[in-house]
């Protein structure tokens, strides 16, 4: 008896107090108004999940202090991994590279919605394809890897490669957009369009929070309900059972999902080092020269001592091993998880292919500029507003053309995909009296920029007109043809001195192709970012919101 007595105040207490929670929630503190109620002004507070879970593919990094730069010995003299201080925000990162087939996933979607039979679309499509020509060699017989390595399922699994750093960037924008989309449909908020053969696929994030009439060719009746519930008032007849109810989604109510991103060349750095492997209570212990916690590249454990713990090239003509002792198991990029991951549950971190980050390289890392998050290649836009005050959309009707632009390589490439929202640097008059950000275009701030060139008194229009800090190939120019009378680009012909510029970006770790010395998740290398290669590939991060950490701390790594 006492104890049903006890279970009953329990259960009572608790109900007291969720109902109490429940009160507090939908009411603000502080002036009494009511939250999400359609009868009190339907004033907005989303709910946030405490557990955050991870997006599809990913895994949580909780973020903290590191060493960035190497730790090692610097002997290859480039003077551009000089250790620094650095504090890394907590974020979500795919636990592996993406693969041939979820990149083709992106390429078939992209043809659907954008058909290349439609002669304005053609080059949208090519634009995603990868450079398959990557594996070709004047003294090699590697056409097979051209033809195949990319469509064929026996490949599916492997890191994509030959994407350059426009392309992935791309993909990662398109994967904000399609998670998005799964998520309103399994929510229930709108109908599953992939069953609808009428309606096109064509989603983006941004457009349905600013105006979601602007999607699915303004067929309307696709969204089904928002958030809570339409109030009737007395006298108004009862609305059909398909009729949208609630209000419309917006960002406050948390249920769409952070962007997809390249991650800076801080994060990836931090990811692959993941010194919680050798950490003991507020203090690291040793140094991590490698991804996993040893300064071998040789598995210890007693059912593979002696395996290679990354595919990485071992010597001259070592790709792989001896017939039938394979050390790393691959002669080319190898299967995804097909090493051990380190201590975030990442794989690949060090070998199998080099990955692009979203930095503009430059040779030395300011942390005496900035040591929280650092990024060098911030670009400031914002919404384009025409005279009546409203967003600007891309033209996507039948007759609209697709604007272009060629990269120095004769790709062709979208400026603005149809039906997306424009965007536009910010101007002087959007930063007027800021002290956190002065200009649009960050890439060269302090190493390559006005004030850190020793033309410093110049003005902006007599600077341009000085020679650069880095002397790199100038973007081709468009002139008229002598003999044809067509327009042709032409290469900078000038002699210069480095790849270095506003559009070379940073890649990270070490490629099967690489000797052991890459592996280091210091090392750092970098390539124009309209360039591809068959050594690189890519994975995404998406950020995390509130908390740092829902963990509690520990004396030191579990696994020690």
């Amino acid at each position: 008896m006492k104890n049903i007595f006890k279970i009953t105040l329990v259960v009572l207490t608790t109900l007291l107090l969720a109902n109490c929670n429940r009160n507090s929630d939908n009411k603000s503190s502080l002036t009494g108004l009511a939250f999400n109620d359609p009868n009190n002004g339907n004033f907005i507070k989303g709910k946030y999940d405490a557990s955050q879970k991870p997006p599809p593919g990913m895994v949580a990094i909780e973020g903290g202090s590191y060493t960035m730069g190497q730790v090692q010995d610097d002997v290859m003299f480039d003077w551009n991994t000089t250790p620094r201080k650095m504090h890394v925000r907590s974020f979500f990162m795919d636990e592996a590279e993406v693969t041939n087939s979820e990149y083709f996933l992106y390429v078939q979607y992209m043809k659907n919605v954008f058909n290349p039979a439609e002669e304005k679309y053609r080059h949208i499509y090519n634009s995603t394809l990868p450079d398959t020509l990557v594996w070709r060699k004047s003294l090699g017989n590697t056409d097979i890897l051209s033809e195949n390595y990319f469509r064929h399922p026996a490949y599916g699994d492997y890191p994509v490669v030959g994407v350059s750093w426009i392309q992935a960037n791309e993909y990662c924008k398109w994967r904000t957009n399609a998670v998005n989309l799964k998520t309103l449909i399994d929510k229930g908020h709108i109908k599953n369009i992939f069953e609808m053969d009428t309606v096109s696929n064509f989603f983006d994030t941004d457009v349905f929070l600013v105006d979601d009439s602007k999607l699915f060719d303004g067929d309307t009746t696709i969204y089904k309900r928002g958030v809570g519930r339409t109030m009737r008032k007395r006298g108004e007849p009862r609305p059909p059972k398909d009729a949208f109810q609630g209000r419309k989604i917006t960002k406050a109510d948390g249920i769409l999902t952070q962007r997809f991103r390249l991650p800076t060349e801080s994060e990836w750095e931090f990811a692959a080092k993941a010194n919680i492997e050798n950490r003991e209570y507020n203090n690291i212990r040793g140094r991590k020269k490698y991804a996993w916690n040893s300064k071998y590249t040789r598995s210890k454990n007693k059912r593979t001592r002696g395996d290679q713990l990354a595919n990485f090239k071992q010597g001259k003509g070592e790709y792989s091993g001896l017939s039938g002792w394979s050390s790393d198991g691959a002669d080319i990029p190898n299967k995804i998880k097909s090493y051990p991951p380190n201590g975030f549950g990442l794989y690949d971190m060090s070998g199998n292919v080099a990955e692009w980050v979203a930095d503009v390289y430059r040779p030395i890392i300011d942390n005496e500029a900035n040591d929280f998050n650092y990024f060098r290649g911030n670009l400031f836009t914002k919404k384009l507003i025409d005279s009546e005050g409203n967003v600007v959309f891309a033209e996507n009707s039948a007759n609209a053309n697709v604007d272009y632009d060629t990269l120095p390589n004769g790709k062709i490439v979208p400026k603005q995909l149809p039906g997306t929202i424009v965007y536009v640097p910010i101007t002087k008059k959007d930063v007027t009296l800021r002290r956190n950000f002065a200009k649009s275009d960050n890439a060269n701030i302090g190493d390559g920029d006005l004030l850190s060139s020793r033309f410093y008194e110049d003005d902006e229009e007599s600077f341009k007109s000085r020679p650069s800090m880095y002397n790199s190939p100038r973007k081709p120019t468009r002139v008229l043809d002598s003999v044809t009378g067509r327009e042709i680009l032409v290469n900078d012909a000038k002699k210069r001195t480095t790849l270095i510029s506003d559009k070379t970006r940073v890649y990270k770790g070490g490629a099967w192709s690489d000797r052991e010395y890459w592996l280091d998740p210091a090392q750092r290398r970098y390539l124009p970012e309209y360039m591809a290669t068959n050594y690189i590939g890519f994975r995404c991060v998406s950020d995390k919101v509130g908390p740092m950490s829902t963990g509690k701390r520990r004396a030191r790594n579990p696994s020690r």
